[in-house]
């Protein structure tokens, strides 16, 4: 009897197999178009020099309208050196196969682009009306959003990034706040020998609740987490390797905490709107003086009593309660914001250049298509167009 021959492969291995043919991708290089920001409160950019210069030497083309780094102090010198093309000329800027923006372009900002252009901004949906994603339809745009976009781990990439500022950020903000000259009931977020702290009720364990919550406890307040899922509840604790008080959202909770609490940070959000669990009745049981920070006011809000706010006059005091509801809270934090952007969108650009172009890479990634709201003229996001009254087309039967 013969000795079997040692082999590494199995038999599966040993079967024929399909011959695979390498497939030369296409021309993946692109323009790309930095505007400046004409919103008076933005001063973020998503795209540093560094950034650009990395880019250009890809090939890629990068034209910066003059001053668009001006809100966190890069220059049109800066930019130049790096390689990019300055121009005074907004619509040149949107004229570029690719217009990356902070925030959606106005109606003249649309006007200014070509037909197909990809557009890849933030969405921002309390903040606009019907005729924005009707002027973009009508020149078949296909429209990214920064907040919908999910990596391939199934998280908001960009979302986080600007969350972590944000969470953070709010806490720093409502302990300015708390202040006695700016109308708080004068306690320090973190207390002193032999006076307490102050309380802090976070609504939502996502990224805004988990860093506002690293922010609370690293100042010394006492922090109440609130959130409709155990498991983020329970992944928050874990992340903080801290023990802090958790509960569900059961309204009698929230409302006996409300109402010890003197900072509360609305950060829970449904599909597309804010999860609005706060009614009015509930803050008129808060303590005079004590402080409500709504990160997710740009999303609608947590609380009934929010409103939309500006940096140049962030708080309107109702029921005794200071309400801060700015829209994009990042851009107090404007260089570190423009920072993580940039590194977000060059590896992602690059990626997007080593799949061939935009839409190959559209076929594959599903994050990607979550992401998308308008296809080439074609309401793509469900919860937008629900909102807004618009035509949905599932943006999976469109890739067939």
């Amino acid at each position: 009897m013969s000795k079997p021959i040692f082999t590494p492969f199995n038999k599966e291995d040993l079967l024929p197999q399909e011959e695979v043919l390498e497939v030369a991708l296409r021309d993946g290089k692109f323009s790309i178009g930095l505007p400046r920001e004409t919103h008076h409160q933005e001063n973020r950019i998503c795209l540093t020099p560094d950034a650009v210069e990395v880019l250009v030497r890809h090939g890629h083309q990068i034209t910066v309208e003059s001053c668009a780094g001006k809100g966190v102090h890069y220059t049109d010198n800066q930019y130049s050196e790096a390689g990019a093309k300055i121009t005074y000329d907004a619509k040149e800027v949107f004229q570029q196969h690719i217009v990356l923006k902070v925030l959606p372009p106005t109606i003249k900002e649309i006007d200014f682009l070509k037909p197909e252009t990809i557009l890849i901004s933030s969405v921002l949906p309390n903040t606009l009306e019907k005729d924005y994603f009707e002027h973009l339809a009508k020149k078949k745009i296909t429209a990214l959003g920064m907040e919908y976009y999910e990596d391939a781990h199934g998280n908001l990439a960009i979302k986080r990034l600007e969350a972590e500022i944000s969470g953070t950020s709010s806490l720093l903000i409502a302990s300015e706040l708390l202040s006695t000259s700016n109308g708080g009931n004068g306690i320090l977020l973190g207390g002193v020998t032999g006076v307490r702290p102050a309380e802090v009720v976070i609504l939502g364990a996502g990224t805004v609740g988990e860093y506002a919550a690293k922010a609370g406890l690293g100042l010394g307040a006492s922090v109440r987490v609130f959130d409709g899922s155990l498991t983020r509840l329970r992944t928050l604790q874990d992340h903080l390797n801290f023990r802090v008080s958790t509960s569900t959202l059961d309204p009698k909770e929230i409302t006996k905490a409300l109402m010890r609490c003197d900072v509360a940070i609305g950060a829970i959000w449904g599909d597309c709107r804010a999860l609005s669990i706060v009614t009015e009745d509930m803050v008129k049981k808060m303590k005079p003086g004590a402080v409500i920070i709504d990160v997710c006011i740009d999303s609608g809000g947590c609380f009934e009593t929010s409103e939309v706010t500006t940096h140049e006059n962030p708080v309107v005091v109702k029921h005794e309660v200071i309400h801060y509801g700015v829209a994009n809270i990042p851009s107090r934090f404007a260089r570190t914001a423009s920072k993580a952007l940039s590194n977000f969108f060059l590896s992602y650009l690059i990626q997007v250049a080593k799949e061939g172009g935009f839409e190959n890479l559209i076929h594959h990634d599903k994050g990607l298509r979550k992401g998308i709201y308008l296809f080439k003229g074609r309401h793509t996001n469900k919860e937008l167009a629900d909102w807004f009254d618009l035509n949905f087309t599932d943006l999976n039967l469109l890739m067939l």
